[in-house]
């Protein structure tokens, strides 16, 4: 049997005239010419169904070296479903720029897309996104972790299927640090450099965290603010002047860490599983160790670092006509054989259970340093509106904390000032 394909072709081919259930195909799709449909191709009078489908997905999940998995999954989904012909269109976006390109046009926009879960905010305020339902939400239920679920549901409402946990652990050199080495930050910097992008305000909020500083109280209530002030901060901000003093201490920007562990120079590093590879060719297979995030020595006392964590999950365009079969889309490429197929393919981490169970998954070490982190030394990203308004004030301390403007001296101050910022003209 044949498929009718649309696919990613060279950009100087001319597409017209074609609209997907959801809108429009953008600049990054395309059009081949239609293979015979399925009634021919197997002979029968029966009634199918015609549907064209928009799905956007990230460029490595379409790239040939890594076995194109979108259109791979699309048209085993397709050839699962002989009461559908589907031509698909697919387009490039990527997971944390879905709450951007979806919403600047949502009815032109992808039937079926991936999101990060902190760009659910964006995508319900825009009607962008689709309310799962019926099986579909059955087996999110049945095989996906529960805080991975509670990642995209909103006031009872799950919106998304999770095929992966986002968050950052740490990697480190086994020839320089041992497990026991890793299991606190201070006690690495006795032995050797280690990177951290302190400058980032993904990863800064780790050490505030650690000391009870919260953000929407359990990160889903938009009145509780955020709360980065106090005893408790200040000695953060403190701890953070001293770390950033430290001459085994590197920030990690503009590639610092990858440099640093490729020469030698550092031990350790700070970021996730996008950059195993990266990390694999700086020390080689053999040295690469994974591990959740470790405590700090803070006034005497251990705490415990909290990353944030999130998921990645598959999305259905309201807008799209052919609802039923979107939803039934993104529950597959959600699903066992999508996500196995997703880690084989581009070792994409398994939310599902049963492939996370897998002997090959269970023996990784990058999905066991992830899966530890989720379950260990994590807190859940908020995505309520306000989570906005903490982005930039937490960038500029991490900035000011290493350009050494804040001091023990106005640490106090600064802190008060970055919690301020942080909690100004809130929506309540």
């Amino acid at each position: 049997m044949k498929k009718k394909v649309l696919s990613l072709v060279l950009a100087t081919t001319m597409i017209t005239g074609l609209t997907a259930c959801g809108g429009s195909q953008t600049p990054q799709d395309s059009q081949q010419a239609p293979a015979e449909s399925k009634q021919e191709a197997q002979g029968s009078t029966e009634e199918v169904r015609t549907v064209d489908l928009l799905v956007w997905a990230p460029s490595e999940d379409q790239a040939q070296e890594h076995g194109n998995w979108l259109s791979t999954m699309c048209e085993k989904f397709d050839e699962e479903h002989p009461e559908w012909e589907i031509n698909f269109t697919y387009g490039v976006c990527a997971e944390g720029d879905a709450k951007a390109t979806v919403t600047q046009d949502v009815e032109a926009a992808a039937d079926v897309y991936m999101f990060a879960n902190d760009n659910l905010n964006d995508l319900l305020a825009s009607g962008a996104i689709a309310r799962i339902g019926g099986s579909a939400l059955d087996y999110v239920n049945a095989e996906i972790p529960e805080s991975l679920v509670n990642s995209v549901t909103v006031d009872g409402a799950v919106y998304g299927i999770p095929f992966t946990s986002n968050t950052w652990f740490m990697y480190y050199n086994k020839s320089i640090f041992t497990e026991d080495d890793v299991k606190n930050l201070d006690t690495m910097l006795e032995k050797s450099k280690v990177a951290f992008p302190l400058t980032n305000s993904w990863y800064i909020a780790s050490f505030y965290a650690a000391n009870g500083c919260t953000l929407f109280g359990d990160g889903t209530n938009e009145a509780a603010g955020i709360d980065f002030g106090g005893d408790k901060a200040v000695a953060v901000t403190d701890y953070l002047v001293d770390l950033a003093a430290n001459p085994n201490f590197v920030n990690d920007a503009d590639g610092a860490g990858i440099a640093g562990l490729t020469d030698g120079s550092i031990g350790a590093m700070f970021t996730g599983s996008w950059d195993y590879q990266n990390i694999v060719d700086a020390i080689g297979e053999e040295n690469v160790g994974a591990a959740q995030l470790p405590t700090i020595t803070l006034n005497g006392e251990e705490k415990q670092m909290m990353a944030f964590a999130g998921s990645k999950a598959i999305g259905v365009n309201p807008h799209c006509e052919d609802a039923d079969v979107a939803i039934a889309l993104a529950a597959y490429l959600g699903g066992e054989e999508a996500q196995r197929a997703h880690y084989e393919m581009r070792g994409i981490i398994p939310a599902n259970n049963t492939v996370a169970g897998d002997e090959a998954v269970k023996s990784d070490v990058v999905a066991n340093a992830q899966s530890a982190t989720i379950a260990n030394t994590s807190i859940m990203q908020p995505i309520v509106g306000n989570m906005g308004r903490y982005w930039s004030p937490a960038e500029n301390m991490g900035k000011a904390i290493v350009a050494k403007e804040v001091t023990h001296d106005n640490a106090a101050a600064q802190t008060e000032l970055m919690n301020e910022s942080m909690n100004k003209d809130a929506v309540q």
